[in-house]
């Protein structure tokens, strides 16, 4: 244990420092990471292309050459437009002199508001502070006077002033700033070529690398990443193309110039996360200060632009696109902030499609787990561990807010089936191992009815009343083959095998069961011999034996022999719920030879118990005991 232990915690250690000997060559080593980083991206956009140019009988090569050269042509014309457009606008600036000195003028004009009355008192405060300590220094002032004549350096009050000169900067300094972007996009170009030339090989040797035993998570992962790259590019295309004309529509109808240009910048400004955006909606918000004489037109121009991106960013995006990241709110938001931290403004525009690529490794590498726990946009603990904890906590509310959740797009049945069923499951084995205290599972208990009670009285009161106080014993005392008249519904006892928390499930098992021509009702957990008088008081139709594991199996077997000898002609059905075992083998554990089938889901049971409330025999493989017999 010792070993393991040690071993688990040089494992994590290890990946610790491969995390940040990779950071730290990742910052120092931009200048090679960034550019081969956009390789890898525009190859994931143009290998289609190459591709298709293949199938017509060119060379990869020329084939890759011709389409890295049409991108760029593409990309040059699109940006020489935009350049020429801009151009345009400032050189109309000019034209509009009088109205932007006129809003200038309006706006440091004085006002009768409360803001320019305080203004104005602060103003006043601060010339009678500076005229005090003018008056404080005049015999300063005098002598400073009479030695004004006197030569810089010559005393302490004549210094001598020292200024630095800055050496003036060559050409080639003035080219530094050039140099770099130059640098990346020759190197994109080359990295760009390569890797569509050789895409096949570079697939190979990664393969390689992680070693023959990872071929097929290796295989799995890359297929994955490409594919959710790809597809986040094409959307995101879609999305922005779509976000620029609309903007563009609204900015010529605003009557502004040049809409087009700022549709497309605010389309491109899009592929830049969180700062692109504003910045682009900027320029047209200052123009229309200058074009129009109001100030009606530039709110307008900030409104649609608020508007658009609270569409965008809060239903569109996620909707159209998001699921194919994979990465949650908070992700994008951590991963624009470290790329940015680690390659500057370039980082943040590969942000997204950079995470997406860890968040992969992390989904098919168990070692890198945590990645998509991290930055991945799924639960990290399923609906039932999220109610079991809240449970654990003593949140009812917050446990009844999941279960409410679920409901939402699941069945009755469906929601007990897959989040309060296993997080009752998971109590138990707490309860077995000793590690929950008793008034724990007391309160968890309790909760749990409750929230029984109250979501089978919405969906069904009727049901829901019936689980709560049962049936009295008694009631029923016509014949029981009256019960397959035709009018008559079909009456299934729903029997805990065991203790309370079974019978929590015998009573969300009545809930799921009733309506139609089905009348469920619960019995409380009783001795055996309390259960064959109720049996014989009820008269039945169907008895459901209702247990959890683990002991579900072992007690149902006994009741299951005690009521077939008892009532040799009794349908009865036994469920146990969220089974996580052979449910096989256990029909063989409970029936000893007889033909017995038991059901590990609330779903299962409610369609086989309707089919049999309309006449219908359930098939071979859903038979339960006593189906000859009947």
């Amino acid at each position: 244990m010792t070993g393991t232990s040690s071993a688990k915690t040089l494992s994590r250690l290890w990946f610790l420092l491969v995390g940040m000997v990779t950071i730290t060559v990742l910052y120092l080593a931009k200048v090679l990471f960034l550019p081969l980083a956009f390789a890898i991206l525009f190859a994931f956009l143009l290998s289609p292309l190459v591709s298709l140019l293949e199938r017509l009988r060119m060379s990869r090569a020329v084939a890759s050459v011709l389409v890295i050269v049409s991108f760029a042509i593409l990309l040059g014309t699109a940006g020489w437009m935009l350049f020429t457009q801009l151009v345009d606008v400032t050189n109309d600036l000019p034209t509009y002199t009088d109205n932007i000195e006129n809003k200038m003028a309006a706006i440091h004009s004085p006002s009768d508001s409360a803001f320019s009355r305080a203004q104005q008192e602060v103003e006043k405060l601060g010339e009678e502070l500076g005229a005090a300590n003018m008056g404080a220094v005049p015999e300063a002032n005098a002598s400073d006077a009479k030695g004004a004549k006197k030569p810089l350096g010559s005393s302490p009050q004549r210094p001598v002033q020292v200024r630095e000169v800055a050496r003036p900067t060559g050409r080639l300094d003035q080219l530094g700033g050039v140099l770099e972007p130059l640098t990346t996009a020759f190197l994109s170009v080359v990295f760009t070529f390569f890797v569509l030339l050789q895409r096949e090989d570079l697939r190979n040797r990664l393969i390689r690398l992680s070693g023959d035993r990872n071929l097929t998570v290796m295989t799995q992962a890359m297929h994955d990443a490409s594919l959710r790259i790809s597809r986040y590019f094409l959307m995101q295309l879609a999305v922005n193309v779509v976000y620029g004309l609309a903007f563009a529509t609204v900015l010529y109808f605003i009557g502004l110039p040049h809409p087009v240009l700022f549709g497309t910048m605010a389309g491109v400004g899009r592929f830049v996360p969180f700062i692109g955006p504003p910045l682009a909606a900027m320029v047209p918000t200052v123009l229309s200060l200058a074009v129009f004489h109001g100030w009606g037109q530039s709110l307008l121009i900030v409104g649609t632009f608020v508007l658009l991106e609270v569409i965008t960013a809060n239903f569109a995006e996620p909707r159209i696109y998001g699921r194919h990241t994979g990465l949650s709110a908070l992700a994008i938001l951590v991963a624009a902030a470290f790329w940015t931290l680690i390659w500057g403004p370039v980082g943040l525009i590969l942000s997204v499609p950079l995470t997406v690529c860890l968040v992969v490794i992390g989904r098919h590498v168990p070692s890198l787990e945590f990645l998509t726990v991290m930055l991945g946009d799924k639960p990290a603990i399923p609906p039932w561990t999220c109610l079991y904890q809240r449970l654990l906590a003593r949140d009812e509310r917050e446990a009844g807010e999941i279960l409410e959740t679920s409901l939402q797009n699941r069945s009755l049945e469906e929601a007990y089936d897959e989040v309060l069923i296993p997080a009752l499951v998971l109590s138990e084995e707490d309860r077995l191992n000793g590690d929950l205290e008793d008034g724990t599972v007391s309160y968890i208990r309790h909760a749990a009815r409750e929230l029984i009670d109250e979501v089978g009285f919405r969906e069904n009161p009727e049901a829901s009343r019936n689980a709560k106080e049962g049936v009295a014993d008694g009631e029923r005392t016509d014949d029981i083959d009256s019960s397959m008249e035709e009018d008559a519904p079909l009456r299934v006892m729903c029997v805990p095998v065991r203790d309370e928390v079974d019978e929590l499930a015998a009573a969300m098992l009545s809930q799921s069961l009733a309506g139609g021509r089905v009348e469920a009702f619960t019995t409380p957990v009783r001795r055996m011999s309390e259960v064959l008088q109720s049996v014989a008081a009820e008269r039945p139709d169907i008895v459901f034996l209702s247990g959890l594991p683990p002991f579900g199996i072992s007690r149902s077997q006994r009741m299951y022999r005690t009521l077939r000898a008892r009532h040799p002609q009794l349908r009865i059905m036994v469920g146990i719920w969220s089974f996580p075992g052979d449910a096989n083998a256990a029909a063989e554990e409970i029936g000893r030879g007889e033909e017995v089938r038991v059901l590990t889901r609330l779903t299962q049971a409610v369609a086989e118990v309707r089919a049999m409330s309309r006449g219908e025999e359930p098939s071979a493989l859903e038979a339960v005991s006593g189906r000859s017999a009947a």
